[in-house]
């Protein structure tokens, strides 16, 4: 049962945690039904800690109803899981179509002013990924910012961190990250994506164990006298 219950906590935590990341990534990926596998999982986080407290009382208790209630809860919150690894399945092979759709535009948006949210989030990308520009620094220079700032440089945000004085200068390439961002948002959100997909089918597996022993408790009420004249003198005693 303790086991159930952290599970529970562990799933809202992956849940809010592709929440989280989503919301520095959403400029790259419009699809918001992509946050349905974590909306799911933070359900079933929460009704897994729900279920906890009914096996914990009826396993104490050795309730027969409970024990049942239990085990079929437990298969429900097991098929929801197995939809959410198919759903992650889904959404994860949509990433990259998805950002190769909406990358350029943003790139097109960014005007390099922080109450700009495109801006920031082209800005946040490329320091957190070390990458610059979609596919390498030089598709800045098809931005309209690039185009209207006239000074051969791209966002300092392209900028190695080891690299001091640097003003993204495409005179300097050395000074600038080599990788272009397409990719890495594409890798980055595919493994956000197997996170939910994992934490799914390891937990799915939590479920079908504690399907097996509620079902061996109550087995072993149902056909073992001793065991319940065990239990029944235990209640009284």
């Amino acid at each position: 049962i303790i086991d159930v219950r952290a599970a529970a906590g562990i799933l809202c935590y992956i849940g809010a945690y592709v929440f989280i990341t989503y919301d520095d990534y959403d400029h790259f990926f419009e699809d918001v039904y992509t946050l349905i596998p974590a909306v799911v999982i933070i359900a079933v986080g929460t009704l897994l800690f729900i279920i906890g407290l009914i096996g914990c009382c009826a396993t104490i208790r050795e309730s027969s109803c409970g024990l049942t209630t239990f085990a079929v809860i437990l298969l429900l919150v097991f098929v929801t899981e197995v939809v959410v690894v198919v759903l992650g399945y889904i959404y994860r092979a949509r990433v990259e179509d998805e950002v190769n759709q909406s990358i350029e535009t943003v790139y097109n948006e960014y005007n390099g002013t922080n109450t700009d949210a495109p801006s920031r989030a082209i800005d946040y990308v490329q320091r957190q990924l070390h990458c610059c520009g979609i596919h390498n620094y030089s598709d800045w220079r098809k931005t309209r910012w690039f185009k209207e700032s006239r000074n051969n440089s791209v966002p300092v945000s392209c900028c190695k961190p080891n690299v001091s004085n640097c003003t993204g200068t495409m005179s300097r390439p050395g000074d600038l990250y080599p990788e272009g961002c397409e990719a890495l948002v594409v890798k980055k959100l595919k493994e956000i994506m197997m996170y939910v997909i994992w934490a799914a089918l390891t937990f799915a597996a939590i479920q079908m164990l504690g399907m097996l022993c509620a079902c061996v408790v109550l087995c072993r009420r149902g056909h073992d006298p001793a065991y319940e004249l065990l239990v029944t003198g235990a209640t009284y005693a």
